[in-house]
């Protein structure tokens, strides 16, 4: 029975436990409950009055734009109407001068209409007096021309041809006075040499030791050296001199240039002439290269391509007829410079045109046609100046004269080559036809090169190895044997001499 006392005690307990906790948590939520609605009407009430501020704001606002949009309005308004009263103005002022243009074009037209009038009355007095002039004279106005015009022919035939006579021949006899006194100014005012140039260039030695060391073992150097350079050596009895011989002045000056470095270094065999000799060309192009600029600086002349001015420069060791051509056209340069200054001329154009008048003759043994056509061609290629090809193509009289600076180039090339001792036809042909032997040796398949020496009585011809057969060879000596013979003219005989050499080179590494 205590049991089920203390458990139904335990359980009143119990029940009555719940129903206060259940009381507890109903206070506690109705207090919350009223503190939300409060916040809830806190918030409403905030943002009922930030509503009227924001209204009272627009509407404030809206005012102020409308007032702006007023005044706006307004001011465009005014100045509408003071734009419509000006053009209203413009109208008026339009009409008026309209007004007035029209009235003035009717004063023309009635101003037309009586110059016609009066034209016309003047027409038919002007006729009436001719008719009556005609009448009176019984001539018509074609015969009475002609009548008055053959009286006054006779009258002064005589006279009008005595002084064109007079004119005719004072004219020439100025002129002619006065191109004789520009070409005798330009002449004095000009003072260069006029040697002709030589066929060989003596080089001194320190001893003559020296020479057994270019003669070398058997000839082996000389021969050597002959045969890189295609030159003679003359070594004779002639204390301390050395003469190299060849009609080819580059030639000459680079077998001058490398035996002298072989002289300075001391060791002279076939493999160290082959690299001197090699060297030495590469110096003679420097040279040529500072030739044609030296000549383009003396005489003036500007704005030359570098490559115009490097062919130049190859005209150095070029003659023509014994002068040295370079020489001759500087010379040429400065006399048509003269004579242009004199004249009125372009002189810029008269002394480039001179100077390099003479350019084709720097390939002309390399291209095809005559040294005017090929330098025409060189000139056009590298972009010189029309007036200048145009100055310059007439030298020889190959083309019309198109300027006056033409023929300035034309009469300074005849004073050039006109002074005494400037040429020599002998030297021209004889080189001529050294040129001439070698261009029918090279002429043959195989050949790689060939040397006209001892004066054009024997050329040496260099074949290729590998083209080239020792049989072939034989036959080929022949062959331009018989060429030479059937196309050349030459005294006495010309030895031909082909050489077929094979050098083999290996590397011990």
């Amino acid at each position: 029975m205590s049991l089920k006392i203390v458990a139904l005690i335990a359980g009143l307990v119990g029940l009555i436990g719940i129903a206060i906790g259940y009381f507890l948590r109903l206070v506690i939520s109705l207090g919350k409950k009223g503190s939300v609605e409060l916040e809830v009407r806190q918030l409403m009430l905030g943002a009922e009055e930030k509503a009227k501020k924001i209204i009272i704001e627009a509407e404030t606002k809206s005012v102020q734009i409308m007032e702006e949009t007023k005044k706006d309005t307004k001011e465009k308004e005014e100045k509408l109407k003071v734009t419509e009263d000006r053009l209203i103005k413009k109208d008026s002022l339009l009409d008026q001068r309209q007004l007035s243009l029209n009235k003035e074009e009717e004063n023309l037209k009635q101003k037309l209409v009586e110059i016609k009038d009066i034209k016309d009355k003047v027409d038919q007095i002007e006729a009436q007096k001719n008719a009556e002039l005609l009448s009176i004279a019984k001539m018509s106005e074609e015969d009475a021309k002609n009548s008055l015009m053959g009286a006054m022919e006779k009258k002064y035939e005589e006279d009008i041809l005595g002084r064109m006579k007079k004119l005719e021949d004072g004219g020439e006899e100025r002129f002619e006075q006065r191109a004789k006194e520009i070409l005798a100014t330009s002449i004095q005012r000009l003072s260069t040499s006029v040697a002709p140039d030589i066929m060989s260039t003596i080089l001194s030695i320190p001893s003559d030791e020296m020479k057994g060391k270019i003669i070398g073992k058997e000839g082996k150097n000389i021969k050597a050296f002959e045969r890189v350079t295609g030159v003679e050596i003359i070594v004779d009895d002639s204390p301390g001199i050395i003469t190299i011989s060849s009609f080819d002045p580059i030639r000459r000056q680079v077998a001058r240039v490398a035996l002298e470095n072989l002289l300075l270094d001391g060791r002279i065999q076939p493999a160290k002439i082959e690299k001197i000799v090699e060297k030495a060309q590469l110096d003679i192009n420097k040279i040529i290269k500072d030739k044609g600029e030296q000549a383009a600086y003396q005489c003036g002349v500007i704005n030359l391509d570098p490559r115009v001015i490097a062919i130049l420069g190859r005209l150095h060791f070029r003659t023509s007829y014994g002068q040295n051509v370079l020489q001759h056209s500087i010379e040429m340069s400065l006399l048509a410079g003269m004579i242009a200054e004199e004249l009125g001329a372009n002189v810029q154009i008269a002394k480039t045109a001179a100077l390099v008048h003479d350019i084709g003759k720097a390939l002309d043994h390399e291209v095809s046609g005559t040294h005017v056509e090929i330098g025409k061609r060189i000139l056009q290629k590298f972009g010189v100046n029309e007036a200048i090809i145009k100055a310059m193509q007439s030298h020889h009289e190959e083309y019309p004269y198109e300027s006056v600076e033409a023929i300035i180039v034309q009469v300074a090339d005849t004073i050039s080559g006109g002074r005494p001792g400037a040429r020599s036809d002998s030297i021209e042909n004889y080189i001529k036809r050294l040129q001439e032997l070698e261009a029918t040796a090279n002429a043959f398949a195989g050949v790689e090169k060939s040397y006209a020496l001892q004066a054009g009585r024997e050329i040496r011809v260099f074949v290729t190895p590998e083209q080239v057969s020792d049989l072939d060879a034989k036959k080929l000596a022949r062959d331009i044997a018989d060429k030479i013979e059937s196309d050349l003219k030459y005294p006495g005989e010309i030895k031909v001499t082909l050489i077929r050499e094979n050098r083999i080179i290996e590397y011990a590494r």
